[in-house]
């Protein structure tokens, strides 16, 4: 894999969508250089140990409040981009500063709408007829970065929030490898802090059906 853009995932569980990152690396020339989780019986770091991808777990109640140890080896593995993938905690602000516009998280509904937890149950609650996942950057206010890239999927009456979401993963699952990819290979990009895709300001969510 020739001039592989470096990533590290950030995962605090079963790491569903950190497998789907690392199948899809080769296809979009990116590389797994690290996996950090705050959990270290994450049963996502096997996906990590199966691919020999260097782990790095950690205490979030110990004493280092700003996660300087986690900011040390992203930095020691040159990791370009910082990739949030179902990791449960609200990064300090002062690592998201050191970060700036190279942290991106999925989240399970179609930003603005929806921030925070239980989404597909308010979705079912709403009687929505669409839900979806985004890709956004991460900044200080929860589920509030610029929104990058979205999918969506239709509700089905008979839904609960557990078939929703299962049902939804799967689009999760292309969603994004495919963003990291384009912010790879420079389609999405920041300028002047302003984001563009291939080369126009991004003003709505690039929107991925596959």
């Amino acid at each position: 894999m020739s001039s592989a853009f470096n990533i590290v995932v950030l995962i605090s569980g079963t790491g569903s969508n950190l497998a789907s990152i690392i199948d899809k690396q080769q296809q979009y020339n990116y590389k797994v250089s690290l996996v950090v989780s705050n959990q270290k019986s994450a049963k996502g770091l096997d996906f990590a140990k199966q691919n020999n991808i260097p782990i790095f777990t950690f205490n979030w109640d110990k004493s280092d409040r700003l996660l300087l140890d986690v900011q040390n080896i992203i930095r020691q593995h040159n990791c370009q981009l910082i990739v949030l993938a179902g990791f449960m905690k609200i990064l300090p602000s002062p690592f998201i500063d050191e970060f700036k516009q190279k942290i991106i998280n999925i989240h399970p509904s179609l930003l603005p709408k929806y921030p925070g937890l239980n989404t597909h149950q308010r979705v079912i609650d709403n009687k929505d007829q669409t839900h979806g996942a985004s890709v956004h950057y991460v900044n200080a206010q929860l589920d509030a970065g610029e929104i990058i890239s979205q999918t969506s999927i239709n509700v089905d009456l008979n839904s609960n929030a557990e078939s929703l979401g299962k049902q939804l993963l799967f689009r999760e699952h292309s969603l994004l490898p495919y963003t990291i990819h384009l912010i790879g290979q420079n389609r999405v990009e920041w300028r002047d802090d302003k984001l563009y895709f291939d080369h126009k300001i991004l003003t709505t969510p690039i929107i991925i059906y596959d």
